[in-house]
């Protein structure tokens, strides 16, 4: 007989992940990994979305996670571009030579 997964573990994970992208985006210097710790804090909180629909027998967390996931996906291509750019002109993409934005 399966049991189900408790809500809460997943409430759980998705703390953690959270926590480990506010920390990645703290921490990191170089921007494709800052870029990605702010993906890991969406898909946290998209999780912690799913886990409250799924709970409560709601289709609009679901939506909205669906609408946030979009925006993540823009977000991505407009990211990558400009940190291609960037690279482009300056060579580097460590945020601390990045912090002077002069022409």
């Amino acid at each position: 007989m399966a049991y189900p997964v408790p809500a809460e573990f997943f409430v759980v994970l998705s703390m953690i992940l959270f926590v480990m992208g506010a920390m990645g985006v703290v921490l990191r210097k170089n921007a494709i990994l800052v870029f990605m710790s702010v993906e890991l804090m969406l898909n946290a909180s998209n999780l912690a979305l799913v886990v409250f629909a799924r709970q409560w027998q709601n289709m609009n967390g679901h939506v909205f996670v669906f609408f946030v996931m979009t925006v993540a996906a823009a977000e991505v291509a407009i990211g990558l571009a400009l940190i291609v750019t960037i690279f482009r002109h300056k060579k580097s993409i460590n945020i601390d030579d990045l912090h002077q934005m002069e022409g």
